[in-house]
This record gives structure tokens, sequence and C-alpha cells, in this order.
């Protein structure tokens, strides 16, 4: 407009004003933070207390480690992981289905409102899946009924969903309405492990290939046109130079295995983790080729230092399918890690959310429906560890579309069309 009421400017740099409007960005903006109480309630009927002697069946915890968004108005879909006390008690793994309420107050304030309006247990033909250490395979063989249920994402279907499990790490499709394990599809073997144990340290002494204990796949996205999914792992295999002589973690090479659904053809990228210390909780698509990455420490509170999500673009990316090992740091010749940019600083000041409450363990990124004014909505969760004490928080930010001018929604189907194999 300055242009028609200031004779003065040429038509040149009326267009470069314009250009500018135009790749101009405005910044991310925190617009509601919406919880559910750390004492709430499911609807799994599970009201006995579990082996810790204070967690009742049917608590509400866990859900931040997955939360995915269906596709379809305000419902969103969320996988607790094991379950308290690290896998030591028989925690009834579940899927959630969610609303969450975006609501407009005033300004950039919106009431963010979360809530468990469906629960299904997950089971197999063989029973129920639970987090249990011990309910383990022999032969790491995805048939064992334990599951550790770290990333969620939708089928292009939409009445199914695709979990990683930390435990293998697997791959499990889920449906939707019955919580059956319809299949499990197959991952390199550098990823398994030999010889499981329900003790973590066990685990790490026996094997020399595939996920350190606790730290498998936690991350899952799914491609916008549900081809393909991205299983990004917590740290390295223990093969890539994860770990010293004291099983201290050392490893910055991070393995990303992208699988095509239909063919179950596999290509495998690096993301270099910015400090030894860090894991990865999530990957989230933006579009075919670039991806959110949730990388965080291990701390709480004012302790906090390093929570942010990572933009980052695997198109040169080099494929190391076929490299057994990396090394810890740095990597072979002719090998590019996926490219890495920032994008989301949970800890900066200007959101006011560092402090003695923050949460340690940021773990879910979801984006949701596209807000009234265009602006993309991207949801960062917590997993509060099934305490009492610590609400899962759900953090709604808002993003110019300038932010992410490449973005492209989950595309679900749905229909006749849709088929699944069932091999359980």
């Amino acid at each position: 407009m300055a242009c028609f009421r200031h004779r003065r400017l040429t038509g040149l740099a009326c267009f470069s004003i314009f250009i500018l409007a135009q790749s101009a960005s405005a910044e991310i903006s925190l617009i509601g933070i919406g919880s559910i109480p750390g004492t709430a309630r499911d609807q799994s009927g599970l009201t006995a207390l579990l082996e810790d002697g204070v967690t009742p069946g049917n608590l509400v915890g866990g859900l931040g480690s997955a939360v995915a968004y269906s596709g379809r108005r305000n419902l969103y879909y969320a996988t607790p992981d094991r379950g308290p006390a690290d896998g030591a008690t028989t925690y009834k793994d579940r899927l959630y289905t969610l609303e969450i309420d975006v609501k407009k107050v005033a300004g950039d304030t919106y009431r963010i409102d979360p809530k468990i309006v469906r629960t299904r247990l997950l089971r197999t033909r063989d029973g129920l899946l639970t987090g249990s250490a011990v309910a383990f395979d022999a032969t790491n063989s995805s048939a064992g009924l334990r599951f550790d249920p770290e990333g969620v994402r939708v089928s292009a279907c939409g009445d199914s969903v695709f979990v990683s499990d930390e435990y293998g790490p697997f791959i499990y499709e889920i449906d939707i309405d019955s919580g059956k394990r319809l299949r499990s599809l197959a991952l390199p073997n550098k990823f398994l492990i030999d010889f499981p144990s329900a003790n973590p340290t066990e685990e790490l002494t026996k094997n020399a290939f595939g996920r350190q204990s606790n730290r498998g796949m936690e991350g899952l996205a799914i491609s916008p046109d549900g081809s393909k999914l991205y299983g990004i792992m917590q740290s390295a295999l223990i093969q890539d130079g994860a770990l010293d002589a004291a099983n201290g973690r050392i490893g910055l090479n991070n393995r990303i295995v992208e699988i095509d659904i239909e063919s179950g053809a596999v290509r495998e990228f690096v993301y270099q983790l910015d400090d030894r210390s860090n894991g990865v909780s999530e990957i989230v698509a933006v579009n075919d080729r670039e991806f959110l990455v949730l990388e965080r420490d291990g701390r709480a509170g004012s302790n906090a230092r390093f929570k942010k999500v990572i933009k980052i673009d695997i198109t040169h990316a080099t494929d190391v399918r076929g490299v057994a090992k990396l090394p810890t740091a740095g990597l072979p010749d002719g090998v590019t890690p996926v490219a890495k940019s920032p994008f989301l600083d949970m800890l900066d000041p200007k959101f006011g959310l560092a402090g003695p409450t923050f949460p340690e363990k940021l773990e879910s990124l979801a984006f949701g429906p596209a807000l009234a004014d265009g602006r993309l909505l991207l949801f960062v969760v917590n997993d509060n560890d099934f305490l009492q004490t610590q609400p899962t928080n759900f953090y709604a930010f808002a993003i110019d579309r300038g932010d992410l001018p490449g973005y492209a929604p989950q595309e679900i189907r749905g229909g006749m069309h849709c088929r699944h194999r069932r091999d359980d």
C-alpha cells in the first residue's frame, strides 16, 4: 500500500518490498497450554493397584510418549508407554482417543482442553500386550507380549495406527477400533538385539549389536501420502560406537530408518546428536523430505539445558543401510548426515516455560488442524512417567506457514480399498 501513497518509490523498490513481505514470517508463538492431571483415570476399568503398590491400573500417565492427529476434527490418538517403575509392573498397554479443543480466548491466547474419550487395551491373539520387562520372547521376535510404545502415527486408511516399540525395536500396525495388533513390519537386523533380558545392564553386556537398553525406537513419522514410515532411535546403536568401556553413552551418530509400508524397501540415514548426553524423543513429517525432530537432555526443572525441536532435511543424506558400523563421532568418507537447522527452543525465555516446574521428558510432536487464521498448530507433549503429582502438558504453538513453506498435511484416504494384512 505504501507504494501507492508515496509516488517517489520506483517500481523496482515496490517490487522489492513486495518480495520481502511475501518471504517474511512471523515468530513461532506459544498460544496456550492444556493439561491432563496426573491423578486422572481412563475407561479401562482396571482399578486394582499395580505391583508398585501406588499406581491404579486405570491411571492416565505416560501418554505424552506418543501423540498423533487423526485427521478428523479435534481427535487425536495417544499410546502411553510401558507404565511405571521402568517395566517392573504388569501395566496393560492401551490406545487412547483424545479430544483436544482449541478455542481462542483473546488476542493470541487460546484455551487448550485435552480429554480422553476412549480407551482400548492392546492385544494379540495370545493375550494383552504389557509393559512388563519380563514378557519378552527369548529370540527377540515380535511374538512376545512385552511392549513399550514410544511413537504413534495414523495409517493412510485412518482405521489403524503404526506404533514403534522401544523394546524390540519393532513397528506394529494396530486396529484402532479393537486394539488388536494386525502385523509387525520388518526392520533391518542391525537394529535388533540377539539376547533380550528384563535386566537392562545384562542386555548391554550380552549384546554387541542393536539398540541400547531403554534407548530404542523412540520416535515415528509417516509421510504425508501415508506410503513410508520413519523410525528414529533415541541413541546410537551399540555397534555405532555408542558406549565407552564403562557403558557410558558417547555415540553421536543416530540412525533413522525409512520403510516403504507396501514393499518393505528400506533406507537409513544418520542424524547427528548435538551432544552425547542428549537423546531423540520424536520425529514428525513436514513433507516427504523434511521433518521436525525433538532432541533433548535428561534434565528437569531449572537444570534443563537442551529441549529443542530441530528441522531436518533428508534430501542429500546418504543411505547408510549398507554401513554395518558407524564411528562414535564423525562419519566415514562419502557419508552425509541429514541436514539440521534450528526451529524451536522450548527453553527460549520468550515462551516463559523454563524454570523449576519444566518437565524432563518432552516426548511427542503432533500437528493438528490449522488455526482459523491459517497458521499451523503444533503440539509438544511431555511424558509424566505416571507420577500422580505431575500433569501431562500439551504445549500448543502457532506456526506461520512461512516458517514451514513446504508443509503438507497427512492425507487420510479411508474407503473400501483399504485392506490390512493380519498375521496376528
